[in-house]
């Protein structure tokens, strides 16, 4: 493998091609949490593209898929309204939890 080959990998550091394990976290997390909505990140230079689910309360977590459509389907099958982050930004309750977990 080159140094520039490397297999894109999650947040939660297992490989996209994984992508049962990013699912079956992303259900376990909408069917535990009430209010839950999903955004879709855009590929970058270094990451692939990646689905955020965030909860009414901003908890949130972050998982990568293979493409921009498998984010939006995988939306879709967990019955959660889904948005293109770079149309709608994140919700500040996303930034408010973040910022309460810094503090703990």
């Amino acid at each position: 493998m080159g140094l520039f080959r490397r297999r894109p990998r999650s947040s939660g550091g297992e490989p996209i091609s994984d992508s049962k394990a990013a699912r079956t976290h992303l259900q376990q997390f909408a069917s535990t949490r009430r209010g839950v909505e999903a955004y879709v990140e855009p590929p970058t230079n270094v990451t692939a593209p990646t689905i955020v689910l965030v909860a009414w309360d901003g908890e949130w977590t972050r998982r990568a898929v293979r493409t921009r459509d498998e984010a939006f389907e995988l939306g879709k099958t967990l019955g959660v309204p889904t948005y293109d982050v770079q149309a709608t930004g994140y919700p500040s309750r996303m930034r408010e939890w973040t910022s309460r977990q810094r503090k703990r």
